[in-house]
C-alpha cells in the first residue's frame, strides 16, 4: 500500500509559494479568464465613467475566480491519497486490482475532483475517475483492473488529482509522490509428479561420504557457514587451520535441482508472448516451483553463471528458506529476465563442473555443434539431465505464417526435423534425456515424456525410437 500527500507540499518557503501561486493563478479555464478579464474592463470603464456601481460589479467579476484560485491553492494541503494493489506479483495473462482512496482530511468540502493514475501502455488505458463533492473529514475509493500478456516490472504512479471549485473558474492538478510496482512473473504451468534419478532423500554432508562416529578425534570438520550453530564449533581444528571450523553433523538435507535457462540472443528467433524464448522463460519457471514443492533445494542458473542473488549456501534456495519466499525471489528474477549477449555456455558450465549439483533441467535454444558439445559436459556430475531444446527450425516449421499456436493436434503429430536430432545427438550420448519442443506444446505433456524417455518406457510412438526422429505421442 502506498500512500502521500501532494508533491508540492513544501511546507511554506517564500520562493516555493510564489512558484505555488503562479501555478495556482495558470489553472484558471477559459471561464474564470473571462471573468477576470471583464472585471478588470469593467472597473477600467467605472473609473472612465465614474459609475461607482460598475466598479462594484466589476470588482466582483474579477475577485470571484481569484478567490477560486485562493481556495483551491489552500486545498492542496488538505487533500490525502493512498494506493493499495491485489495482488503484487501477478502471472502474465492475469489481471491485477488497484484501489485507490482519497481523504479530504480539511474541515471544507471540497469541489469536484478528477482522479488520474499514471500507468505503463501495456497495463491497459489510463485510469481516470469524477469524484464528486467530498465531504469534509469524507473519503471516496475506487478501482481499477490492470493486465499484461508481457512478463516484468511496472511502475504504478504518480497519483494525479485534479481540482476544481464549485464555479469552474479555475482547475489545478496535484501529483502524489508515492509509486507502486506490478511485477508481472512468467506463467507457471502445473506439472505431474514424476520421480526424476536424483530425487532420494539422503542426509547432509555424510550422504555422499561415511562419516567416522567413533569419537570426535574421528569427526571430519568443514568450514564455518553464516547460519551455523556455534555449539557445532570443532576448536581444535579451529586452531590448526586457523579459521572456524565446525563438526559435520548427520542432519536432513534436501536433494538438489539446477534449472538452466539459456538466454542467448543468438540461440532464439522471435519475439512476443508466443516466441520460443517466453516459452522458456515459462518453463525454467514451472520446473522451479515444481522443484521447490516436492522438497528440493533448488537453484536458477542462466547461460551466464549467475544464479538469484539472496539465496542460500552454494546458490541453492528452498532448504533454509520459506518455499513461498524462495519462489517469489525466482519469480522476479524471471519476471525481467531478457536475452544476453553470451555466444555459449561456457560460464555456466563453469559453475556445475564444481560439484555434485543432483538433478539438472535445462531449457536451450538452438545449439550448434559447439555449444552442444559442452552442454553434453555438463552431465558428468550431475545425477539426473533433462533438456528442454527449443529449436528454430522446429517452431519455424510448426507455426504457420499468421497464426499463433498451433493446434492440438498439429503440435502433437508435428514430425522433429532430422538436422534438429542431429544436433542434440552429443547430449544423447553424454546421457542427457532430451526433448526437442515444437511450438506451443504444454510443458506438463513433455515432463511426463521425459520420465518415459529417462525409464525406456517409450517417450516416441512406433516408428521412432528415443535418439532418433519420431512423432510426438
Amino acid at each position: 500500500m502506498a500512500s502521500g500527500g501532494p508533491a508540492a507540499d513544501d511546507g511554506g518557503d517564500s520562493d516555493g509559494d510564489k512558484g505555488g501561486v503562479r501555478a495556482a493563478l495558470s489553472g484558471l479555464t477559459t471561464r474564470g479568464r473571462s471573468f477576470l478579464a471583464a472585471g478588470v474592463a469593467a472597473a477600467v470603464c467605472a473609473y472612465v465613467l465614474g459609475q461607482a456601481d460598475l466598479l462594484r460589479v466589476g470588482l466582483l467579476l474579477a475577485v470571484l475566480p481569484l478567490v477560486c484560485v485562493a481556495v483551491l491553492y489552500r486545498t492542496r494541503y488538505r487533500v490525502a491519497g493512498s494506493r493499495r494493489l491485489t495482488p503484487s506479483r501477478v502471472p502474465t495473462g492475469s489481471e491485477a486490482r488497484v484501489h485507490l482512496r482519497m481523504d479530504n482530511v480539511s474541515r471544507l468540502p471540497t469541489g469536484l475532483l478528477m482522479l488520474q493514475d499514471r500507468v505503463p501502455y501495456v497495463l491497459g488505458p489510463r485510469p481516470r475517475f469524477v469524484l464528486d463533492r467530498v465531504e469534509a473529514g469524507g473519503r471516496r475509493e475506487v478501482s481499477y483492473r490492470v493486465r499484461s500478456d508481457l512478463r516484468g516490472r511496472y511502475p504504478l504512479g504518480p497519483l494525479q488529482l485534479r481540482l476544481s471549485d464549485p464555479f469552474g473558474m479555475c482547475e489545478l492538478t496535484r501529483s502524489f509522490s508515492a509509486h507502486d510496482t506490478l511485477t508481472v512473473i512468467p506463467r507457471v504451468e502445473a506439472l505431474p509428479a514424476v520421480r526424476m534419478t536424483g530425487e532420494a532423500s539422503g542426509y547432509g554432508d555424510g550422504r555422499n561420504r561415511s562419516l567416522a562416529l567413533a569419537g570426535e578425534d574421528d569427526v571430519i570438520p568443514r568450514g564455518y557457514r553464516h547460519g551455523d550453530d556455534l555449539r557445532r564449533v570443532h576448536w581444535r581444528s579451529t586452531a590448526r587451520y586457523g579459521e572456524l571450523m565446525v563438526r559435520r553433523e548427520e542432519q536432513p538435507q534436501r536433494a538438489r535441482c539446477t534449472v538452466l535457462l539459456d538466454t542467448r540472443r543468438d540461440a532464439y528467433q522471435g519475439a512476443g508472448p508466443d516466441s520460443a524464448f517466453e516459452w522458456a522463460v515459462s518453463g525454467a519457471a514451472s520446473a522451479l516451483v515444481h522443484m521447490l514443492e516436492r522438497g528440493f533445494s533448488v537453484r536458477l542458473l542462466t547461460d551466464t553463471g549467475n544464479s538469484v542473488p539472496g539465496e542460500g549456501a552454494d546458490g541453492f534456495a528452498g532448504a533454509t528458506q520459506e518455499t513461498a519466499d524462495s519462489a517469489g525471489l525466482m519469480m522476479d528474477t524471471l519476471a525481467v529476465v531478457g536475452h544476453s549477449d553470451g555466444a555459449g555456455l561456457s560460464a555456466s558450465y563453469d559453475v556445475l563442473r564444481g560439484g555434485n549439483e543432483g538433478l539438472l533441467v535445462a531449457f536451450f535454444g538452438d545449439l550448434d555443434e559447439d555449444q552442444a558439445a559442452v552442454a553434453a559436459r555438463m552431465r558428468r556430475r550431475s545425477g539426473a539431465a533433462v533438456a528442454f531444446v527449443l529449436d528454430s527450425e522446429t517452431w519455424t516449421r510448426g507455426r504457420a505464417p499468421g497464426q499463433g499456436r498451433a493446434p492440438d493436434a498439429a503440435r502433437l503429430t508435428a514430425r522433429v526435423p532430422a538436422a534438429a536430432e542431429e544436433r542434440v545427438r552429443p547430449l544423447r550420448e553424454a546421457g542427457w534425456t532430451v526433448l526437442i519442443v515444437p511450438p506451443g506444446m504444454p510443458l506438463a505433456d513433455l515432463w511426463r515424456m521425459a520420465e518415459r524417455q529417462r525409464t525406456g518406457s517409450g517417450a516416441y510412438p512406433a516408428g521412432g525410437a528415443a535418439g532418433t526422429t519420431g512423432g510426438w505421442s
